[in-house]
């Protein structure tokens, strides 16, 4: 048999496969019986994403395989078998989807099946900065056990996202290893069908990221082969099935790596023979032209991106630190040169090994630097990214910040010898790694002695943290002569600049002002230039020709005009993996916010992914936009429209989260206390007209809580008449 035959023959069985399982649900539902993947936008997406088409019923599903149909040419031409491959993909989605009718959920531990748009969206920053560099698709069974695992195990250590299908599954699991998203190794499914959940990844990312339009499958082919770093690594036997899968995933840009040669014809740099299963990660990397970024650690456990999410119960620690309950803290302090020694760690009291199991114990860390680029402002920058660091390194786990954070090391990573001085070397290297063009020499003095702990939080750790705050506080868009454009996220945006200021952060919330500011100092030709703003047109709107000058040249023209302030006019764009998003809500006249982690319905008539893709992308969408959590709280928050007056509902999670700034910011404004609990929520109304009762209830309305002013409420609802128009 050569190529072709395999792969038509794969498509025809799961042709066959998915006309059976689409006329079987016909008969037990009816043709009108709802049909669709929970928790995304796009109904179908991968079908979606190469016709344009939503298929909402098993009537249009049932028409939508007549259309897959037409892709299933017979000549024995390469793009033929790729269209093939594509059809092939398209059976599968209707076969998995068809699992989640009626509401079913198909999928139970530790395997996920299909993957919501939030989870995308998610994975879009660390995507964009290299922490997530590349994508594996682990299919079927290894070798052996210790094959699979020493696979899989390579990828993580690496900060590759890794999905697994098929019999690998059973394999990491037999060999005790964990899996999770936390961990970025995801068991999709064991149904060859299952690899279909990574494909919609990937053309959902051309949605929501790139801006493709759906049915535009050349542009959705050239976006995934040129953005999307994903690879297939397939054991053998490879079935005809199987093949067939490959050449979809081929067509999409992912070469797939297996040891097969049984009827198996490698076509270069897309479907490439490599028998020893060792190799087959630096076969992989090298096909996707992957680079890896090596930090050299001398730990005894693994660091990488990969275990950033990692999460360890209590039953599963050995130690403890808890700012809640004694004292820590974790601070960068600025030297000169002749006070820091380079590389030089010290533990001032108890190791782990003299601490008991399980205990609550005091941690205070402190990084010296030195270097004559660094400046004083760039100190909470680099603690901020203690989390990341902390967090990366395998069985231990970091939260909070300042004197209020908490480190957990597990058991695990305590017998694979692993000691509080290895938290120290993971600090100098990782901010040596990083600030390189600002840290010339750092030392890290880690404090574990109960009294020395409390001598650095409270005499030398607090007063810097209220000095910076004084600092930060007068820091406004005012008192600053220069703003931060960022285009990080331009590898899946290509159109989309954020524009960063003192009190409006870049939308996927990780770019503040003074990280641009680093980011600058650190690579003045990299994502993050200067813009002047001494041209102002509108301060109100915050409407800047230098700021319209600066999105043109970053978008390569896609952009004009943009606007700081207002949501109506000119709007900043948005990549796709913002924090939250706003839209315009008609009855109240008031502006209804959803976070990415909200699954539910908003009074909108919209879930968050249904208001989501309405602007991503790089696109201008007025009356919505995407923005980070903490600009809710900002002064300057849609200042245009009436500021954050004018918000009337936000899922709870998301109020509890910001209510502490959001209150404070009202009380500066507008003299309200509490205001956060004059905002509804999901527990009081999921729909407009319950929205206005409660609104009502409360004596507040979006026109403004407390001025009430009229006339803007009228120019509001023309606005709003004008969008719906």
């Amino acid at each position: 048999m050569t190529l072709f035959d395999r792969v038509f023959s794969g498509n025809d069985a799961v042709f066959g496969l998915t006309e059976g399982a689409i006329d079987g649900a016909i008969a037990q539902y009816g043709e009108d019986k709802a049909v669709s993947f929970p928790n995304t936008a796009y109904s179908l997406p991968c079908y979606y994403a190469v016709t344009g088409t939503k298929v909402t019923t098993l009537k249009e599903l049932k028409e939508a395989l007549g259309v897959v149909k037409t892709l299933m040419t017979r000549e024995k031409r390469l793009n033929d078998a790729f269209m093939s491959g594509v059809a092939t993909a398209l059976c599968a989605e209707f076969i998995e989807v068809l699992k989640y009718i009626d509401g079913a959920t198909p999928y139970e531990e530790p395997c996920y099946g299909h993957l919501a748009d939030a989870v995308i969206r998610e994975l879009g920053v660390p995507l964009v900065t290299g922490d997530i560099p590349g994508v594996a698709v682990i299919l079927g069974s290894a070798p052996t056990v210790e094959e699979g695992v020493a696979l899989v195990k390579s990828y993580q250590a690496q900060g590759i996202l890794v999905t697994l299908v098929g019999g690998i599954i059973d394999q990491v699991a037999e060999a005790g290893m964990k899996t999770g998203a936390n961990v970025r190794v995801i068991p999709l499914g064991k149904d060859v069908t299952a690899v279909i959940h990574v494909v919609s990844v990937a053309l959902r990312a051309a949605l929501i990221f790139g801006n493709v339009t759906p049915g535009d499958a050349g542009t959705l082919m050239k976006y995934t082969m040129d953005r999307v770093p994903a690879f297939v690594n397939a054991f053998k036997p490879l079935d005809d099935v199987i093949v067939a899968c490959g050449a979809g995933a081929i067509a999409l840009g992912f070469p797939v790596i297996t040891n097969e040669t049984e009827n198996i014809f490698r076509v270069p740099k897309s479907l490439i023979v490599q028998e020893d299963v060792s190799k087959f990660n630096a076969t992989s990397l090298e096909a996707r032209d992957i680079k890896i970024k090596i930090t050299n650690i001398d730990i005894p456990v693994a660091f990488a991106s990969a275990f950033e999410g990692e999460i360890i119960r209590r039953k599963d620690m050995q130690v403890e630190f808890d700012g809640s309950r004694v004292d820590c803290a974790e601070l960068v302090q600025t030297c000169d040169a002749s006070e820091v020694e380079d590389h030089k760690i010290t533990v001032v009291g108890p190791e782990v090994d003299d601490m008991e199991l399980g205990s609550k114990n005091s941690i205070a860390y402190v990084v010296k630097v030195a270097g004559k680029n660094m400046q004083p402002d760039f100190e909470p920058v680099i603690e901020r990214k203690f989390h990341n660091y902390i967090n990366c390194i395998e069985g231990v786990y970091h939260t909070g910040q300042r004197d209020m954070q908490r480190i957990r090391i597990s058991i695990d990573a305590f017998n694979a010898g692993f000691k509080i001085k290895h938290i120290g070397e993971v600090l100098y290297a990782s901010v040596k790694n990083e600030f390189d063009a600002v840290v010339d020499k750092c030392e890290v003095v880690i404090y574990t002695d109960p009294a020395e702990c409390t001598r650095v939080r409270h005499e030398v750790a607090i007063p810097i943290f209220d000095k910076r705050d004084e600092r930060l506080d007068t820091l406004t868009d005012e008192s600053v002569d220069v703003y931060y454009s960022c285009i990080l996220c331009q590898a899946f945006s290509p159109s989309h600049v954020c524009v960063v200021t003192p009190e409006r952060l870049g939308l996927c919330g990780a770019v503040s002002w003074l990280d641009a500011k680093a980011t600058h100092q650190l690579d003045p030709n990299g994502p993050c230039q200067v813009i002047t703003k001494e041209r102002p047109i509108d301060e109100n709107l915050g409407s800047y020709e230098d700021v319209d000058e600066a999105v043109q040249k970053f978008s390569q023209g896609a952009l004009e005009h943009v606007t700081l302030y207002s949501i109506m006019q000119d709007p900043m764009t948005s990549c796709g993996c913002f924090e939250c998003i706003c839209g315009i809500e008609p009855f109240s006249n008031g502006v209804v916010i959803a976070n990415r982690e909200y699954a539910g319905m908003t009074p909108l008539g919209m879930t968050f992914p249904e208001m989501a893709s309405m602007t991503g992308g790089g696109v201008q969408t007025p009356g919505f936009m995407g923005h980070g959590k903490h600009f809710i709280s900002s002064k300057k928050f849609m200042k245009a429209e009436g500021g954050i007056e004018r918000i009337v509902w936000m899922p709870k999670e998301l109020k509890e989260f910001v209510a502490e700034r959001l209150n404070k910011t009202a009380q500066e404004l507008y003299g309200i206390e509490n205001f956060t609990d004059m905002i509804g929520d999901e527990t009081v109304a999921t729909d407009p007209e319950a929205l206005v009762e409660y609104l009502t209830e409360k004596g507040t309305s979006g026109t403004g809580y407390g001025s009430n002013d009229v006339t803007h409420a009228k120019e509001m609802n023309a606005r709003i008449h004008f969008l719906g128009s």
